[in-house]
């Protein structure tokens, strides 16, 4: 009985926690707010963006993920790591990066120029979209990367002496329990769309729900309109969760002794030629603008002034409590219903939640002293939908493997999970902790209605440096925002999969 009421103790918990500031916003904005037709408009662009980017997302990424679960070759696992560094990149560091390669006077435009190509333009809803799948494509790989190193080497070496289609019996099976999950996240990440919106939308025809929400904020001061707005972004992204619920199957392929990569069924000259075509061009996609960042700030890392390296200690320190916090909380949610309270830190406006908590907290307490505690628990409820969606799959086959024999051993409590499920979730447990402190490193978001100049942050302070024109020092600050990122998502990755099968 105590084992059930945990999960719905902290699944209560953190429902309260989002609901709680969505009604203070909302209660001072004395109700709901009209939507005229700019909002309206917002709505049906956020939408038609997030299905397309998430699609394109996904659908990318199965044969780059294909590729990576079959070739066994020198300075992949750097490569994985490697290729996750968008979607933990500070939103403006990449953006410029994007600009870099794909704006303007960026390397396409150049290189296309001489050769007759028709001028590339990043603003508008193409550059959403662009930016979008940039963010999106690596999260999409490694989950479905994380899918077909589930099947055992085993289910291959079956499905070979019995001439079965490998991609028939086997691949195609677990995309279609992998692929639902995993395009419901990124739709509901491209619900949140604000920094990708606001530089790169090029006018209201892209606007998003969550710009809109900013707007009523900074323009209006209007949270009726506010909390409404974040209200359809809550429903949209629960209904995003309840879809992916649904129509994932469950169960996997069993337990088995090892993995298999290299495999006969990529043996011909097409399928090598295959792979490495797609796999080349998700680095190059990938990691140019990465290149373009770091060759930028290299100049400027010795103008750096003494209050950025404050920051990244700010940051750092952000980034571990979030990620502690978030794991301490996603562990008990590893149910359905789990999951369901665990989409509501994402599905709403990270702005309205800032704003919820500064509105509670002003009658008590002067809201820049807790300014990082805040932005930790707001970093923490936005990442743990990430956290559960990487988690739920390797409990559900650890149970569906050891749960009998588990029981009949009585191992119950804490003991089970020492024994028989952490070793299991210790890959997807170092990818879930690198995942959470990268973005909680590089968040600007809630900081920014708290910070003053005391408790500023590293992309805070990277921003401040833009305002006061030392873009030397700004670019060479954001190159440490991307070791510092970087980093610790490798560290924490690296430790998952040590004596684990990559």
């Amino acid at each position: 009985m105590a084992q059930r009421a945990l999960p719905i103790t902290t699944a209560l918990l953190v429902a309260g926690m989002v609901i709680l500031p969505v009604t203070a916003v909302l209660w001072r904005g004395g109700g709901p707010g009209a939507l005229g037709p700019a909002e309206w408009a917002a709505l049906r662009f956020t939408l038609w963006q997030a299905a397309v980017s998430a699609a394109l997302s996904v659908a990318l990424a199965v044969p780059v993920a294909r590729g990576l679960a079959r070739r066994d070759f020198p300075g992949r696992g750097t490569l994985i790591a490697l290729m996750g560094a968008p979607f933990i990149l500070p939103v403006i560091v990449a953006i410029l990066g994007l600009l870099a390669v794909f704006g303007g006077s960026g390397l396409v435009n150049r290189v296309g120029a001489p050769l007759g190509a028709p001028r590339l333009d990043i603003y508008g809803y193409h550059g959403v979209i662009l930016a979008h799948v940039f963010f999106n494509l690596p999260l999409a790989v490694r989950l479905l990367l994380q899918g077909w190193l589930d099947i055992p080497a085993e289910r291959f070496r079956l499905a070979a002496a019995l001439d079965a289609p490998i991609w028939r019996v086997l691949e195609w099976p677990m995309l279609r329990r992998v692929c639902p999950g995993a395009f419901a996240v990124i739709f509901v990440i491209c619900l949140g769309s604000f920094a990708v919106a606001l530089t790169l939308g090029g006018g209201p025809r892209a606007t998003t729900v969550e710009l809109a929400i900013y707007q009523a904020f900074r323009f209006d001061f209007d949270l009726g309109k506010a909390a409404t707005l974040a209200a359809l972004q809550l429903v949209l992204g629960l209904a995003a969760g309840a879809f992916a619920l649904r129509v994932a199957p469950s169960g996997g392929f069993g337990i088995g002794l090892d993995r298999q990569r290299d495999r006969w069924d990529g043996a011909t000259p097409m399928a090598r030629a295959a792979d490495g075509l797609w796999i080349t061009f998700a680095a190059a996609f990938l990691l140019l603008p990465l290149l373009s960042v770091a060759v930028a700030g290299l100049p400027g890392l010795a103008q750096m002034p003494a209050e950025v390296w404050s920051a990244a200690a700010r940051s750092l320190a952000l980034a571990l409590g979030a990620t502690t916090l978030t794991l301490a909380l996603a562990l008990p949610l590893l149910t359905a219903p789990g999951e369901t309270a665990a989409l509501l830190g994402i599905a709403v406006s990270g702005l309205v939640l800032g704003t919820g908590y500064f509105l509670l907290l002003q009658p008590l307490i002067r809201p820049g002293d807790v300014a990082l505690p805040v932005t930790m628990l707001v970093n923490a409820l936005m990442a743990l939908p990430f956290v559960i969606r990487i988690l739920r799959p390797g409990l559900e086959s650890a149970r569906a493997d050891c749960g009998r024999l588990a029981a009949a051993l009585g191992l119950s409590g804490w003991r089970l999970w020492r024994i028989v499920y952490l070793p299991r979730l210790r890959r997807p447990l170092g990818f879930a902790a690198g995942l959470t402190a990268a973005l909680s490193m590089g968040d600007l978001g809630v900081i920014t209605l708290f910070a003053d100049g005391d408790n500023a942050t590293l992309p805070l302070q990277i921003y401040r440096l833009m305002g006061s024109y030392q873009m030397e020092a700004a670019r060479a600050a954001a190159l440490l925002l991307l070791v510092l990122s970087l980093g610790l998502f490798w560290g924490f990755d690296r430790g998952g999969r040590a004596n684990a099968a990559a």
